[in-house]
């Protein structure tokens, strides 16, 4: 049987103290509760970075440049009804200040702490890589 394949970029937004971002699925939406690293699906004809400069500015109200999106790494998950293909982007600098423009939660997390937060299946794997660089 195949499983649908989903696109879906993802940022690790990296303070000037270290820190990571990451937002909490908010009611309503499947994985509610869970915290993962912002971002969302590539739509048609859309490159990853396309993506996360669309979806940081819808998401958290912050603008971010092409040339600021470092690739770090990427999530290869199989979930029941459909398969998640997601790359992890590093972005260390942005201009306005992040908010929650989705009803999300948002945290600041030393990378040392990511593990204490319930994450989805995908996102987990991820958590090591940002480790080792930061």
């Amino acid at each position: 049987m195949s499983l649908k394949l989903v696109l879906v970029a993802a940022c690790a937004l990296v303070d000037p103290d270290g820190r990571v971002l990451l937002a909490q699925r908010p009611e309503g939406k499947t994985m509610a509760g869970l915290w993962e690293f912002p971002g969302g699906k590539i739509e048609d004809g859309e490159r990853p970075e396309e993506t996360l400069i669309r979806e940081l500015r819808e998401e958290l109200g912050v603008i971010v440049s092409e040339a600021c999106l470092a690739p770090l790494t990427f999530a290869s998950h199989s979930y029941p009804d459909f398969h998640l293909l997601m790359p992890l982007y590093v972005c260390r600098r942005w201009a306005g200040t992040v908010a929650a423009r989705e009803g999300q939660k948002l945290t600041w997390v030393k990378p040392n702490k990511l593990r204490d937060y319930e994450m989805p299946p995908a996102d987990v794997p991820l958590v090591s890589h940002l480790m080792t660089l930061l």
